[in-house]
C-alpha cells in the first residue's frame, strides 16, 4: 500500500513538472501586476473608472497592429513597416479628409496601408527575399515618403464625423477607441482559431516544406499576412488621427518594439507555428498597465524605460525559454 501511494505521489510530481504553464503566463502576469498597481498606487487614482477607460483608450492602436502581426508572425514571416504606415496611412487620411471629404479620407487611409502590405508580401513571396530584409527596407522608404508629402509639417483633422467614428466619439458611452481595438480583436481571434486560413497561417510558419506537401498556397499566405499588418497599422494611424484630431509624421515611430513586445508576451513564437490573438491583446493591456503605472508612480522618462525595458525582458525570458525535455 505504501508502495503504491509513493508511485502514484511520483507521478504526480512528474506530471506537474511535465505541465507547461507558459501559455497562461500572461494572464498570470495581467492579474499580478493589476493587482500590485491596484495596492501601490490606490491614492494616486490608478483604480478609478476614468484611468482604467484612459489604459483601454492608450492601448487600442496597439492593440489593432498586435492583431496583424499575430499573423505575420505565426506565418514565420515579420513586418517592420507597420510603425511607418501607421504615419504614412494618418497623413494620406487626414489630406484627403481635407481636400476630398469622409469617404475619400477612410478609403485613402486604408489603401495605404494595404498597398504597402501588398508590395511587401509581393517581394517576399514571388522574389523569396526575407520579411526581415524586405520590411526594414520599406520602413525607411516610407518614413522619407511621410516626412516629404508633408514637409515636417502637422495636418489637422477638422471632419467631426470622421474624428467621431475614430477614436474622439463614443458609442452607448463606450469609446470608438475600444470599439474598434476589441472589433478587430474579435476578428482576428475567430479567424485565426476558426477558419481555415488561420490553420494555413500555423502551418506555414511551423513547417513550409509540409505545409506545402498539404496543399496550402503558402505564397498566398505570405502575402495575405502583410496585407493585413498593412491595413491593420493603417486602421491605428487612423486611431491616432482621430482621437488627435490631426496626423503628424511622427505617429507610430515608437510602436513597433511595443507591438512585438506585446505580442510575443503573448504567447507567439517569433519563429512562427504558435500563435494567439487573445495572448496578444493582453499582452497589449499588460504594457498599457505598465506605462500607466509608471507615470503615476512619477517615474521619470529614463526610469520608466529601464522598468519597461527589465519587465518586458523577464516577460519574453519566462515565456519564450525552451522547455527541458
Amino acid at each position: 500500500m505504501t508502495t503504491t501511494t509513493t508511485e502514484t505521489a511520483a507521478r504526480r510530481r512528474t506530471s506537474l513538472g511535465s505541465y507547461d504553464f507558459r501559455p497562461y503566463l500572461v494572464y498570470i502576469g495581467f492579474v499580478l501586476i493589476f493587482l500590485v498597481m491596484a495596492v501601490t498606487l490606490r491614492d494616486e487614482g490608478f483604480l478609478t473608472s476614468g484611468n482604467l477607460l484612459l489604459i483601454l483608450q492608450q492601448t487600442a492602436p496597439i492593440t489593432v497592429m498586435a492583431v496583424g502581426t499575430v499573423f505575420v508572425l505565426s506565418s514565420g514571416e515579420i513586418d517592420l513597416s507597420i510603425g511607418s504606415v501607421v504615419s504614412l496611412s494618418a497623413l494620406v487620411s487626414a489630406v484627403l479628409l481635407r481636400d476630398h471629404g469622409f469617404v475619400a479620407g477612410i478609403a485613402g487611409g486604408l489603401l495605404t496601408g494595404m498597398t504597402i502590405g501588398l508590395i511587401n508580401g509581393l517581394l517576399v513571396a514571388k522574389l523569396r527575399l526575407p520579411s526581415f530584409l524586405i520590411t526594414l527596407g520599406m520602413m525607411g522608404l516610407v518614413t522619407g515618403l511621410s516626412e516629404r508629402i508633408t514637409r515636417l509639417q502637422p495636418v489637422p483633422s477638422t471632419n467631426e464625423v470622421f474624428n467621431g467614428l475614430f477614436g474622439a466619439g463614443s458609442l452607448a458611452g463606450v469609446s470608438t477607441l475600444i470599439l474598434w481595438s476589441g472589433a478587430v480583436a474579435v476578428a482576428g481571434h475567430c479567424i485565426f482559431r476558426h477558419t481555415r486560413a488561420g490553420a494555413h497561417v500555423l502551418a506555414t510558419g511551423d513547417n513550409v516544406g509540409a505545409a506545402r506537401v498539404a496543399g496550402v498556397n503558402v505564397d498566398r499566405i505570405r502575402i495575405g499576412v502583410l496585407v493585413a499588418s498593412g491595413a491593420c497599422a493603417a486602421l491605428a494611424g487612423m486611431l491616432y488621427t482621430g482621437r488627435l484630431h490631426g496626423a503628424t509624421y511622427t505617429l507610430g515611430s515608437a510602436d513597433l518594439l511595443t507591438v512585438i513586445a506585446a505580442v510575443i508576451i503573448g504567447g507567439t513564437r517569433l519563429k512562427g507555428g504558435v500563435g494567439t490573438v487573445v495572448g496578444a491583446v493582453v499582452g497589449s493591456l499588460i504594457l498599457g498597465l505598465l506605462n500607466n503605472g509608471l507615470i503615476l508612480a512619477q517615474f521619470t522618462p529614463a526610469e520608466q524605460q529601464i522598468a519597461r525595458g527589465l519587465i518586458i525582458l523577464v516577460a519574453v525570458v519566462l515565456t519564450l525559454r525552451e522547455k527541458k525535455t
